[in-house]
């Protein structure tokens, strides 16, 4: 799912006044800390401050995960993932390490699970 639309209505909202910067760049310190030592960088501006770039930051969450779930992940993390479990789903998140903003960008499902040893004798 994309929420790219949702995206640019918080960014409308702020920009005609309706939302302040404090509501909107408020990236708590352990989202920062993930941003920082699991973060993937991107070319895209920060759609507040302008002046930094966001940073992508993938999170899993899923039964089948146990001890992985909830963690950051980056991304070339998921191939192997998405082999080894059950249906887990991705959310990625983009940061501005500079102002705080964060916003939910793209969240979808990965996982076949390991081979279903149940029919075999």
């Amino acid at each position: 799912m994309d929420y790219g639309l949702a995206k640019r209505a918080v960014v409308r909202s702020l920009r005609s006044g309706y939302a302040s910067r404090r509501d909107v760049c408020d990236a708590q310190p352990y989202l920062l800390r993930a941003a920082r030592h699991f973060g993937e960088p991107t070319e895209r501006p920060c759609p507040v401050c302008e002046k930094e770039n966001v940073t992508n930051v993938t999170y899993v969450y899923g039964e089948s995960l146990g001890r992985h779930a909830g963690q950051a992940k980056v991304t070339s993390e998921l191939v192997a993932m998405a082999h080894d479990y059950d249906e887990f789903r991705v959310y990625v998140v983009e940061v501005c390490q500079g102002c705080s903003w964060n916003h939910l960008t793209v969240s979808y499902v990965l996982g076949n699970g390991p081979p279903d040893l149940a029919g075999q004798a």
